[in-house]
């Protein structure tokens, strides 16, 4: 085994950190919910599989609810007035070529020692990624998170979503999951839709060293996945919606209205799922949208990265705890 540097050897210690704390939370948060807890994963679960069981429905593939010409009244066209102040905070916070990071919070995130403190952190002592701070906006999902953001970072957004509660921990694939997943994807819309180019990242990634110098140039759209063929235009990878680079054109505007959209057609899906399974549908082809699946020995997870262990001193750019299977 060959000697790491310096800053290999601090990298290695933040991840060491976010490892302990990951699955301590996890454990208290399984712990004290008990058995409630266990029913509410059970069920989710449950939910989860039932919709691939039930896959072989056929629907009317050019019948689909982003093509209707009245759209529902949740996609108002005043974007100044469903999200006050969000253009003004995007553009102080974007690059010259308008390009943002992206992350969310709520209030089972915000707390003292926990993941965003661990997220930010990683860009603290990553390879070429503190200045990319200047241009990371935390999207707080309510005031509690809000607060600790303010304490935190220079650029904070409250995402206010009426009639729902985002404070809490959302376990997968429960209804107030689902909404989340749902609110994040139109958030992101509306992003591109004044004109911001954006990387997403959920705030269990981290960013070990800078990914802007491995995009494809050429892509609107790039995504990271739970299983990666090889080729990054094989639409049999699979996608993971933790982190995500999309570039604001006409192309991924329609895109994210057809993504959107589409969860009429697949309730009970959140937002990766939705995504494999219009991937090959021919309204997405018809958009023409330049996607690229990311190579996961770049940006890896963690199930990935316990395979070939010597790889990632050198070459992993992003590092997600969040493990699909």
């Amino acid at each position: 085994m060959g000697l790491w540097s310096s800053s290999q050897w601090k990298v290695r210690t933040v991840i060491t950190w976010f490892a302990i704390v990951s699955v301590a939370c996890t454990v208290m948060m399984y712990a004290a919910g008990g058995s409630w807890m266990q029913h509410s994963l059970r069920r989710g679960f449950e939910a989860y599989h039932s919709q691939f069981q039930s896959s072989d429905v056929v629907r009317d593939r050019h019948e689909l609810p982003w093509r209707r010409e009245s759209a529902p009244a949740e996609l108002g066209d005043h974007i100044s007035v469903e999200f006050p102040g969000l253009e003004n905070i995007l553009e102080r916070a974007a690059m010259p070529d308008r390009t943002i990071i992206l992350t969310t919070l709520n209030q089972a995130w915000a707390q003292p020692n926990t993941m965003i403190d661990l997220y930010l952190e990683s860009f603290r002592s990553g390879e070429e990624t503190s200045q990319l701070l200047d241009h990371l906006v935390i999207v707080a999902l309510d005031l509690v998170a809000y607060d600790k953001c303010k304490l935190l970072h220079a650029f904070c957004y409250m995402l206010k979503t009426e009639d729902v509660d985002f404070s809490g921990e959302k376990f997968f694939m429960t209804e107030d999951y689902l909404k989340m997943m749902w609110r994040r994807i139109y958030f992101l819309k509306i992003v591109l839709e004044l004109g911001f180019n954006f990387v997403f990242s959920d705030a269990d990634v981290m960013w070990i060293r800078n990914p802007f110098p491995r995009f494809d140039k050429f892509a609107d759209f790039q995504i990271a996945c739970d299983a990666y063929t090889g080729i990054p235009e094989d639409m049999n990878n699979r996608p993971n919606g933790g982190f995500v680079y999309a570039r604001s054109n006409k192309r991924t505007i329609d895109f994210y209205n057809y993504w959107y959209m589409s969860r009429v057609d697949h309730p009970g899906l959140h937002d990766q799922d939705v995504l494999g399974k219009i991937k090959t549908d021919q309204d997405f082809l018809d958009i023409g949208l330049q996607l690229r699946f990311l190579d996961t020995l770049q940006f890896s997870g963690f199930c990935q990265i316990l395979n070939d262990v010597q790889v990632f001193p050198t070459q992993t750019l992003l590092f997600n705890f969040a493990c699909s299977w």
